[in-house]
């Protein structure tokens, strides 16, 4: 199965619903309602007639995972605009005004039900969907209906046409270190990286898709959303992803043949699951954060599934590589997707490493984005000669398989060595019960010039998991001090905080004898 290669998104998106109207594109289990291709290019041509009256080029857009969120995107192209993502999971209403303010625009798409659930008012530009699907008229039907029966070339003609390095959409970088950028990914970055996934799984249009990432994350605006919605599969979409009794049942339902999400997410689906909800199953890929082996061995234990593990990050659309079922090195993030070159170079002259050597990530081919927004500085700081500066550290092995040694943030000096937060976490997690939330931060020392202390949402025997990591790591990568929260914050894709959490630390210890 292949994308059209010229095409951009929304045109591949129209040439799919031509080809196979009568197909159910999207299942949406929060509103349980079934849409085929031929009723989406109605509503998505609609929408698009809408959208085209706001003098913005950028639509602001915060919908849950779910049918409305796919045909407001793909109509936000079609009227030829560019969709900004909003992330809705914490902060809302300032992510609005962040996201305005960054990009230059007004009109935001959003959802009445969303903004009750999480306590955000409706602010004057938002538009509620559920008020634009109330106020279309019959006659707006008809007329999209029969412009959904145009031949291909003249629909394509109007609804906004778009070369392959125009803008497809705005993504905010997670925030999780440092203020989030806003990222600028191309129809060319996206379609390239669908390519190469559809490549290495053998995926057709058979598959049946189980979406459930937020499209504010790029690995659900990507891979759950454009890569299904190009490719003529079917999508089943489930607004909250952290419901993790009912998403088993609806795999299990929908007999839902693959499944991409974040390690947080599947601890929960199969910690809720019972015998067989899995069976259809046969793609299970994590990324966004490290697979813990403990649950890679669950879904093998439990299910006889093997859960894969891929990589990539906002500014690469996202997928770099990722394991596959007949070439998987459990622990590693698997080999680099086809055309995408990476490199391990030494972190202070940037020459290429041997195979084997820990150096810093950079990546190269169609899949790196376009820039930041407004902002040539940082996009010329992380993009030479075409090479993308990932930040993360890691190691290429003899067969191609490529490992993870910790973001380069997340590296601090203790004693004039370089210690990974990443590794230390790493070797914590497997001193505590399975499924703990634990987070390693740096705390000023004024001897040694930092020291750690270990964020954690279960009682420990002290003594025990010092001694346990003390075989494990050197002297002074051990935490010197251990604080328990009920809960560590997290982002939208599931993974922990570090900037929220390293301040309750620091709050907490502030406040406390040391």
């Amino acid at each position: 199965m292949h994308m059209s290669q010229e095409l951009p998104l929304h045109h591949a998106f129209i040439a799919c619903a031509r080809q196979r109207p009568q197909k159910t594109a999207i299942i949406d289990r929060t509103t349980e309602r079934r849409i085929t291709y031929g009723k989406a290019l109605i509503g998505v041509l609609i929408l698009a007639r809408r959208i085209r009256k706001f003098p913005d080029r950028y639509i602001g857009i915060m919908v849950p995972t779910s049918a409305g969120c796919f045909l407001s995107v793909i109509a936000t192209l079609m009227a030829g605009k560019v969709p900004v993502m909003i992330n809705y999971s914490t902060g809302a209403e300032g992510n609005c005004r962040y996201a305005q303010k960054k990009c230059g625009f007004k009109p935001i798409l959003t959802s009445r039900a969303l903004l009750d659930k999480i306590g955000c008012p409706l602010l004057p530009e938002m538009i509620a969907l559920e008020d634009v699907m109330k106020s279309i008229g019959p006659a707006e039907k008809v007329r999209a209906a029969l412009t959904a029966r145009l031949p291909q070339t003249l629909l394509r003609k109007i609804t906004c046409t778009a070369a392959s390095d125009d803008t497809a959409v705005i993504l905010f970088t997670s925030g999780s270190e440092m203020e989030p950028k806003a990222v600028e990914l191309s129809h060319r970055n996206i379609t390239s990286n669908i390519r190469g996934i559809i490549d290495i799984y053998h995926l057709n249009s058979e598959d049946i898709l189980m979406s459930i990432l937020p499209l504010f994350h790029v690995f659900g605006f990507t891979v759950t959303f454009w890569m299904p919605m190009t490719a003529g599969m079917s999508v089943v979409t489930y607004a909250n992803p952290l419901d993790y009794k009912k998403i088993p049942v609806i795999i299990r339902e929908e007999r839902t043949t693959i499944i991409a999400g974040t390690p947080s997410f599947f601890a929960g689906y199969v910690r809720e699951s019972r015998p067989g909800d899995f069976q259809t199953l046969r793609l299970i890929v994590a990324g966004a954060d490290k697979v813990p082996d403990w649950l890679r061995e669950q879904y093998r234990q439990m299910h006889g599934k093997t859960l894969l593990e891929g990589y990539g990050t906002t500014e690469t659309s996202p997928v770099i590589s990722a394991n596959v079922p007949e070439d998987n090195a459990a622990g590693s993030l698997g080999k680099p997707l086809p055309g995408v070159a990476v490199s391990i170079v030494d972190l202070y002259t940037g020459e290429p490493l041997p195979i084997g050597s820990e150096g810093k990530i950079l990546v190269k081919g169609p899949l790196v984005m376009k820039g930041y927004l407004n902002d040539m500085e940082e996009t010329s700081l992380r993009i030479r000669d075409g090479w993308y500066d990932t930040g993360d550290m890691g190691i290429m092995d003899e067969r191609g398989f490529l490992w993870f040694r910790g973001r380069l943030k997340r590296f601090v000096k203790i004693g004039g060595e370089m210690i990974s937060l990443a590794k230390v976490e790493e070797a914590l997690s497997r001193a505590l019960p399975h499924g703990t939330d634990c987070c390693v931060v740096e705390l000023h020392d004024p001897v040694k010039g930092a020291r750690l202390a270990a964020a954690i949402t279960v009682d420990i025997d002290e003594q025990a998991v010092l001694k346990e990591l003390a075989a494990n790591l050197p002297r002074i990568a051990v935490p010197s001090r251990f604080i328990r929260f009920d809960q560590l914050p997290r982002m939208g894709s599931g993974k922990v905080d570090f900037r929220a959490t390293t301040d309750m630390v620091r709050e907490r210890l502030s406040t406390t004898a040391p």
